[in-house]
């Protein structure tokens, strides 16, 4: 189980003057000032994600998703609140909970010059795994995800498909209790999303280890088929949660796109107004 509590973090963004004049100013004084920018990038998300259950963060680019994420996945520090995994607390930097959780970020980061196989055994081998454990992890996951065929070929020159399913099996070959996925659709044709969704489903169920699944997405149809909670976030805070069918009785909506729309903007932004 993943509980977020009031999560908040920002960033400062840094950019030099555009000004021609400012860069002759600044060249005349030896220095070149810079301006800068704090962005809010999470401003209060709460939420928790059961075992045994997908749950799903919707919301545009740049709600605040992916940064959500990289929090609970320990990569970043929140500026204020908390996430606790199984009773644990996260803390960036430790690997107490990062042990139990397998992460497929938004950023693939594979080795290019290594085997989609080596990539995977890399990471089994990090995690404490045998070499005989991640050999057979490895054909499992390569199996389940329609990869055998990439296995002994260099990453170098992957689809973008095919570089997600290699970052994918390298996430799960430890088979953690919780996952974490980003966009894990993105770069997929129709065959492949509907064998993830597939595979998915099964791990969430009891044959397949009852797991935590969080899974970011800006795509309406893969939060209707896959999703059992929807976290709908927006400005980065999340403004409605429920099943689908809950999210389209809040928002009185028989479409699911049309109760994403005035859930997450028109009853944030009153400057917005619905088009018919």
């Amino acid at each position: 189980m993943i509980i977020v509590n009031d999560l908040h973090k920002q960033f400062v963004r840094t950019g030099k003057p555009a000004a021609k004049d400012w860069r002759d100013i600044a060249r005349m004084l030896g220095v070149l000032k810079k301006k800068t920018e704090v962005v809010s990038a999470v401003n209060g998300v709460s939420f928790r994600a059961e075992d045994g259950a997908i749950t799903g963060l919707l919301g545009a680019n740049g709600a605040g998703k992916t940064t959500t994420l990289r929090m609970i996945a320990a990569l970043l520090q929140p500026d204020q609140g908390g996430i606790i995994v199984d009773g644990v607390p996260v803390v960036a930097g430790t690997s107490s909970t990062q042990s139990q959780m397998g992460v497929l970020s938004d950023a693939r980061g594979l080795y290019p010059r290594l085997t989609a196989r080596e990539n995977i055994a890399y990471y089994g081998l990090l995690h404490g795994m045998s070499a005989a454990q991640v050999a057979q992890r490895t054909d499992q996951l390569a199996h389940w995800l329609g990869m055998s065929a990439l296995l002994d070929r260099r990453t170098d020159g992957f689809s973008q498909g095919e570089r997600m399913k290699t970052a994918l099996a390298r996430a799960l070959v430890h088979d953690p209790k919780n996952i974490i996925l980003d966009e894990p659709t993105n770069g997929l044709d129709v065959v492949a999303t509907r064998a993830l969704r597939e595979f998915l489903r099964w791990l969430r169920s009891p044959d397949g280890g009852g797991k935590c699944i969080v899974v970011s997405t800006h795509i309406m149809q893969e939060v209707e088929r896959l999703c059992d909670e929807v976290v709908i976030v927006a400005q980065g805070k999340n403004v409605a949660r429920g099943s689908v069918d809950e999210l389209l009785q809040q928002a009185q909506q028989t479409n699911f796109e049309d109760a994403f729309v005035k859930l997450a903007f028109l009853q944030t932004d009153p400057t917005m107004r619905e088009v018919n």
